[in-house]
């Protein structure tokens, strides 16, 4: 008996919120994905390894690990998958690091199912996106420092925080908040 390929595109939805996976799942369902779930980036990549998804939506903070971590992953089984990455934790150096990974979309949450669905089918950058006039405020300037830091110490918070000269503490809990809106 042979497998048969599925009408509907495969999706790969890795997000630790399983009320949000599960609201996402049926809106992405009824826009004509198969959609995959998993919770944690192991069940994630064992989901990418059989299944072998057209396309991902990646959580970037599952839990503790990082979606950078499985966006790297699903890229080295199959450079064609189409992989959005979510966050609610938005950070210039976050959304840098994901595109170079291979995301070819970076969304901020809430972002609705039309929204995700967009991007993974946009092929290109849009260059008339509007450039914001005013300068980032301390706080976001220092959350951005954070960010990049941890990224550079690829996400290792005791190595950030010596390399800051801060306690791994105060950096977890500054790090622990949601970015500031300017």
């Amino acid at each position: 008996m042979t497998l048969q390929e599925p009408d509907n595109p495969r999706l790969l939805l890795v997000d630790d919120d399983e009320t949000f996976c599960k609201v996402l799942q049926g809106a992405l369902e009824k826009r004509s994905f198969e959609v995959l779930v998993a919770n944690n980036v192991e069940n994630g990549i064992k989901l990418a390894e059989q299944f072998e998804p057209e396309y991902a939506v990646i959580d970037l903070r599952i839990g503790h690990q990082s979606g950078l971590e499985l966006v790297k992953k699903l890229m080295s089984l199959d450079d064609n998958t189409r992989i959005v990455m979510l966050t609610g934790f938005a950070s210039i150096a976050t959304a840098v690091e994901a595109i170079k990974l291979g995301a070819i979309h970076y969304l901020t949450k809430p972002a609705n199912a039309d929204e995700i669905v967009a991007a993974l089918n946009k092929n290109e950058g849009d260059a008339s996106v509007s450039i914001n006039e005013n300068p980032l405020s301390v706080k976001r300037l220092e959350w951005e420092h954070l960010q990049k830091v941890l990224m550079q110490h690829d996400g290792n918070i005791s190595a950030a925080a010596r390399a800051l000269n801060m306690h791994r503490r105060t950096l977890q809990r500054k790090l622990d908040k949601r970015p500031v809106r300017d």
